[in-house]
């Protein structure tokens, strides 16, 4: 603990090289210090199934039997 509140960039940087810091009080374990992945976010989701999925031109189109069925598009 002391290492953390006296100098605290020092375990950050540690952890920013991929070091897992564990923070002790009077010798127990109370906290873990890890670096946060880039790109870990939503935003690293976003296109990441680009090219890999393809949507028919018709996929907003209800097809005939199950429109019958339903009774949708009867006038």
């Amino acid at each position: 603990m002391h290492e953390a509140t006296t100098k605290p960039s020092q375990p950050v940087e540690r952890a920013e090289d991929g070091e897992e810091i564990v923070i002790a009080r009077r010798g127990e374990p109370v906290a873990r210090l890890v670096a946060i992945r880039r790109g870990s976010g939503l935003a690293s989701v976003r296109g990441a199934m680009r090219d890999r999925i393809a949507v028919a031109d018709d996929f907003d189109e209800l097809p005939e039997d199950i429109a019958r069925a339903s009774g949708a598009g009867c006038d």
